[in-house]
């Protein structure tokens, strides 16, 4: 009988003094010629770090003990820091958040796109007025097996309540961590969580069973306008009439300032609820948010920018980059609800959006005509099929084209087709400094970095949305 192989065991790192951050918002330090990552450090910070995966370059890890905590180190204002994933970065000092989101910026375009930095106008980034209480849209998960802590786990003391309603734990689909307080979206939201949750308790009504697909009560979402206006959108997971209506006539009666209060029965396999129907129970079937001498209607559905003052910022950068003087055709492609084209359309002959997503395009064109916006097209369909040069004979060949793509960045035939249009000028919008650096060195052939201004849109996490102008090189350095 063969004898069976011993498990590696990963070791324990004494004393490793954390450096820097690194992508995905760890920290990073330098082990033995490998780059370990580490969750929740600060540079400065020195540390024991228990090896959890290793690679032939990297080594990931958690802090065991701490020798001397980082002098940048600021006290974490929430009780679920550590747990909760949201925000990674409360540690540190807002304005060495921002220096970090600036130089990941700069490191994408140095390493992956090969940018002569030196060449480049580099703004300086945009940060966040409000730091808390910005967002406004959360959603929340009801779970029947809530994530426990080491010290409920290992404490004599029986736990009778596992119900929970809060946001997952990284990397675990049916694990949710119940929230107490959470400082993103201002109040009445915490309020509506944890009264929901209450009388959802003592109603005995399921909390749904993240493995077994089954349960009552599956998700709530809280939308909120700067104005002050809130919507709630319950989601159920089972068709229960009377359970349904007792709930949501108990939230009517307990918040009366509400502007909207909608529910979608939703028994799939999968939380996705853009091919339900929502039921509007009172109030209004939308909020309607401004921006600018701009109006929108947001639905249950809608996705709308959820920092909507850095969305403001980050669309007049936008606007500045693309240089209009009210003749230009400008292409806005992956267009989404048509925010930015409606922002542009006042500067510009002709506006064309495009975006494969049907429902976003049926939004985008709501809002243009909600703001009596006449020179704005959209389009829906596959970005590379719609994308044609007979699209741009028919509707005019581009002087500026506006991108902002998903995470994932563009698709190469949609790259190319950038490339074959002729536009002077690119302003790339990108959540991503990663794939859209990689995207730039594809465009780099012909087109050159100008200028780049990155925008907060997440104070207290890694990401960072960032904008960069490209201008079409003269055909003697093509």
């Amino acid at each position: 009988m063969a004898a069976k192989k011993k498990r590696k065991t990963n070791p324990l790192l004494e004393h490793v003094e954390i450096t820097g951050v690194a992508a995905e918002g760890k920290a990073m330090a330098r082990v033995n010629d490998k780059v370990l990552f580490v969750p929740f450090a600060a540079p400065g910070d020195v540390v024991d770090v228990q090896v959890k995966k290793s690679g032939k370059n990297y080594m990931e890890g958690e802090v065991r003990m701490v020798h001397r905590l980082s002098s940048l180190r600021v006290q974490p204002f929430c009780i679920h820091f550590g747990s909760c994933g949201g925000c990674k970065w409360q540690h540190l000092p807002y304005a060495n958040q921002l220096e970090f989101k600036q130089q990941q910026v700069l490191d994408s375009l140095q390493r992956i796109a090969k940018v002569d930095t030196g060449m480049v106008e580099f703004l300086p980034i945009a940060g966040s007025d409000k730091t808390i209480f910005y967002r406004n849209k959360l959603e929340f998960t009801f779970s029947n097996r809530r994530w426990l802590s080491k010290e409920e786990i290992g404490s004599d003391q029986r736990i009778s309540r596992l119900e929970g309603l809060g946001f997952h734990i990284p990397g675990l689909f049916d694990k949710v961590l119940d929230i107490e307080k959470c400082w993103l979206q201002p109040e009445p939201s915490n309020e509506i969580r944890l009264v929901i949750k209450a009388f959802a308790v003592e109603h005995n009504m399921s909390f749904y069973d993240l493995r077994a697909n089954k349960g009552l009560l599956r998700n709530l979402i809280v939308r909120n306008t700067r104005k002050g206006d809130v919507m709630v959108l319950m989601v159920f997971g089972e068709d229960n009439s009377k359970t349904i209506n007792m709930l949501m006539q108990f939230i009517d009666c307990h918040f009366t300032d509400l502007h909207s209060l909608v529910y979608v029965v939703n028994q799939k396999q999968n939380s996705s609820i853009a091919d339900l129907e929502p039921v509007v129970y009172k109030g209004s079937p939308f909020l309607e948010e401004y921006m600018e001498d701009l109006s929108f209607q947001i639905g249950p559905k809608s996705f709308y920018q959820t920092n909507p003052e850095q969305a403001c910022r980050l669309y007049s950068i936008v606007r500045d980059f693309a240089g209009l003087s009210g003749q230009e055709v400008v292409y806005d492609i992956y267009s989404g609800t048509g925010s930015i084209a409606c922002f542009l359309a006042a500067r510009a002959r002709r506006v064309v959006g495009i975006e494969y997503v049907n429902e976003a395009v049926d939004h985008a064109r709501t809002n243009a005509s909600l703001n009596a916006i006449e020179n704005a097209i959209f389009l829906s369909g596959d970005m590379a099929g719609v994308f044609t040069t007979g699209l741009m004979e028919q509707y005019g060949h581009p002087d500026v084209i506006v991108t902002d793509p998903p995470r994932a960045g563009m698709h190469p035939k949609v790259v190319k087709q950038i490339m074959e249009s002729g536009a002077g000028r690119i302003v790339y919008v990108s959540c991503n400094p990663a794939t859209q650096a990689r995207d730039i060195e594809l465009l780099g052939s012909r087109y050159r970095v100008v200028k780049s201004q990155a925008v907060d849109m997440f104070p207290h996490t890694h990401h960072v949305e960032n904008v960069i102008l490209l201008e079409r090189k003269r055909p003697s350095s093509e």
